[in-house]
């Protein structure tokens, strides 16, 4: 069993970690050890009682008449506001007396084999009862009545752990929740990093490294969405860790709404981080029998640094997050009208650009914006989901059976969360959009946001989306969302909107199984896990230079795995008799992810549509290594040089990406040292044989080159021995 409890001390297993706290005084959720495994019967029980200091009563709570233990001490798995524990709390709630102090004791637990859905929010899933063990430990606020259930589920061959809270209001009155965080724990010591992923339009998911200290370190969203500014993820990590070695613990929200998460190193030496819901003019009000469940946070300790916190996030969102007919299935290698034509083009012009695409051996032709309304710029008609015959005379129907004829599928660009003031829709419903009553409408790309808190605006998006994919063989859908929340009416629309967002997905889910989702935020400004778990990929940035998003992907895979990452090969110059540099370089980088064209591949010479006819089926060669595989980060771009590598889930494949981001004529010597390779085994690789070892301990020379941009894509076979073979 993954979890066991005894003697008041509950006691969370993986394969390599333990996560252990206690139940202490009857009262308080202690936290006591997260890290390497420890077998099943350590009491740790001792740890809040293991020094007796002295402090100042009068600004230190003691817990007893003899002033042994204090509350500024003790480690905890959820916290209040009330009894002296000053650190940010994980819950705050008003009452109908108008006071916010809380005082909850333990009231029990329960462990049972699966793990539960969670009520109208994504999160991570067992396929089946074994592979998953749940907690559940209720806490009890006795005064009011209200209940918070914390959960912890344990996924023992995949080493995570995830927790959520559930408030059910068991009392008489209403309950107004004001911070209802997912996760609460605190760690020995403060001498902590945190790392996120940190960002803009254009620049998305940088990594960058704080210090946390004696103070607090926050980010977060008060958007309506994740955003491009911070994801919801943090990593607190010791200050030795590293890519490749050093304690680090993971902490990935799946929630694509106002999140926030903190980690705040306190004056008694402690760490603590909360993550979860904004609290930032939250206010939800629970009125009795009524239940709010937080989203869920997924958590990830390694021993092997960054790199081995991200292979476990890998593998746990590709299997246990992603859903669908195209979750186990290699992702077709697509192309995207819009950075080749924008909104002028029309039938002709779409089909001649697929039946190149199909001449180079893609597989899925994607029209994007454009095609519907009166649309001929972004301006209007967003909301309007009916085709623009004077572009499209045959209909969506027409352009679709004529790519399927060419050996393609077809897929279409929509944004339906968002509406035209200049639209039929808007016209008609004025009221549906998000905005406050006697306040400015605030634009933003000509557009308003629909409120998916209302019913009715999200039936009709799942009636307008369900009749367009109804009405042709359409297989991919680009969903986009172009701007922000402003005006919200009051503190619980922008929850509400989510919610009501999560519905309309899941719907459009189930109806239509062979479609394959892709989610995009104005680049990649939504993604998140909450959202993979509705669709399994998301544009990763509107910036398709290869430079830019060699940095782009490396942050993003520092939680989210390379098969989430669409990559396109952006519009280039072309036209060259020879073969274009540029092209291959933008290939490697689009390589190492979801991969595509995004341009009029119709502008390409002769030489130039050989090239890219090469590139496709080296990808294809290459693309169950690189879409689920191991990922390793060799070297990073923010560093001035970016090797990648993929190792296929045999090991029989590794796949070397190695890139050069500035001119190195008469530049120093480059070695790169592989990872995640047999050292008993050897490799083959351009005619060459490598020992395991040696590729891993005495690595393998990059060519310098005066080309800016050079790089090179160097695939290992392993050799088999005759044992193996047998």
């Amino acid at each position: 069993m993954s979890i066991k409890y005894h003697n008041g001390q509950f006691h969370l297993q993986t394969k390599r970690v333990s996560y252990i706290f206690s139940v202490y005084r009857g009262l308080y959720l202690t936290h006591l050890y997260w890290g390497a495994r420890l077998e099943h019967g350590v009491d740790l029980t001792y740890l809040p009682e293991e020094f007796i200091f002295s402090r100042a009563n009068a600004f230190h709570v003691p817990l007893d008449s003899e002033n042994r233990v204090f509350l500024s001490d003790l480690k905890l798995e959820f916290s209040v506001v009330g009894g002296g524990d000053y650190r940010v709390p994980a819950f705050h709630a008003r009452y109908g007396d108008g006071s916010t102090v809380s005082e909850f004791a333990y009231g029990g637990y329960q462990i049972y084999r699966g793990k539960k859905k969670l009520r109208g929010l994504p999160a991570t899933y067992a396929e089946n009862a074994a592979e998953a063990q749940t907690l559940e430990v209720t806490l009890r606020d006795a005064l009011t009545g209200l209940k918070a259930v914390l959960c912890y589920s344990v996924f023992e061959e995949y080493d995570v752990i995830t927790r959520n809270i559930r408030y059910e209001n068991a009392g008489a009155g209403e309950i107004a929740l004001l911070s209802a965080q997912s996760a609460c724990v605190d760690f020995y010591g403060k001498e902590y990093n945190l790392l996120h992923l940190r960002g803009d339009w254009a620049r998305e998911r940088y990594p960058e490294v704080l210090s946390v200290g004696r103070g607090i370190v926050t980010i977060d969203s008060k958007r309506g969405m994740s955003g491009h500014a911070h994801n919801p993820f943090i990593a607190l990590t010791a200050k030795n860790a590293d890519e490749n070695s050093g304690e680090v613990y993971g902490f990935s929200l799946v929630y694509s709404g106002n999140f926030s998460m903190s980690a705040e190193g306190d004056s008694c030496g402690g760490t603590r981080v909360t993550a979860g819901l904004n609290p930032f003019g939250f206010d939800w009000p629970l009125a009795p029998g009524d239940v709010f469940q937080t989203p869920e946070v997924v958590m990830v300790h390694s021993g092997e640094g960054i790199g081995g916190m991200s292979r476990v996030y890998h593998r746990m969102y590709r299997e246990r997050l992603c859903r669908g007919k195209y979750r186990d299935a290699p992702r077709p290698m697509v192309i995207n009208n819009w950075e080749g034509t924008g909104f002028d083009f029309d039938e002709k012009k779409l089909l001649d650009i697929a039946k190149v695409g199909a001449e180079i051996g893609l597989e899925l032709f994607v029209l994007d914006d454009g095609w519907f309304g009166a649309r001929g710029g972004d301006t209007c008609s967003l909301g309007d989901w009916h085709v623009n015959s004077a572009k499209l005379p045959n209909g969506l129907r027409g352009v679709a059976d004529a790519v399927n004829g060419m050996g393609m599928k077809f897929g279409l660009w929509f944004e339906p969360e968002m509406v035209s003031p200049d639209s039929l829709l808007y016209r008609a419903h004025p009221d549906w959009c998000v905005f406050a009553e006697g306040r400015k409408r605030t634009e933003n790309r000509y557009q308003l946001v629909l409120d998916l808190s209302r019913e009715e605006v999200c039936e009709y998006i799942i009636g307008a989306v369900s009749e367009v994919l109804r009405s042709a063989n359409i297989e991919y859908v680009k969903w986009d969302c172009n701007r922000n929340l402003t005006e919200t009416a009051d503190q619980t629309q922008p929850h509400k909107y989510m919610l009501g967002l999560y519905r309309v997905l899941e719907t459009l889910a189930e109806r239509f199984p062979n479609v394959l989702f892709e989610g995009c935020g104005g680049g990649g400004g939504r993604f998140d896990p909450g959202m993979l778990y509705y669709m399994p990929q998301t544009w990763t940035s509107d910036n398709t230079n290869p430079i830019a998003r060699l940095k782009i992907q490396h942050g993003t895979s520092v939680v989210y795995p390379p098969i989430t990452m669409a990559a396109h090969i952006g519009s280039i110059d072309t036209g060259r008799d020879c073969r274009n540099a540029f092209m291959d370089v933008c290939a490697r980088v689009a390589m190492a992810g979801n991969f595509g064209f995004e341009m009029d591949l119709t502008r390409l010479s002769a030489a130039e549509r050989r090239q890219a006819a090469e590139i496709a089926a080296r990808y294809k060669h290459l693309r169950q290594t690189v879409q689920f595989g191991d990922f390793y980060r060799l070297e990073s771009p923010f560093d001035g040089g970016a090797a990648w590598e993929f190792v296929s889930a045999d090991g029989k494949q590794a796949v070397l990406f190695t890139y050069q981001t500035q001119t190195a004529l008469n530049g120093e010597s480059r070695r790169v040292f592989l990872k995640g390779l047999s050292p008993s085994a050897s490799y083959r690789c351009n005619g060459k044989v490598y020992s395991g070892a040696a590729l891993a301990r005495a690595g393998i020379g990059i060519a310098l080159e005066a080309y800016e941009y050079a790089g090179e894509v160097m695939v290992f076979e392993k050799i088999e021995s005759e044992f193996e073979k047998n």
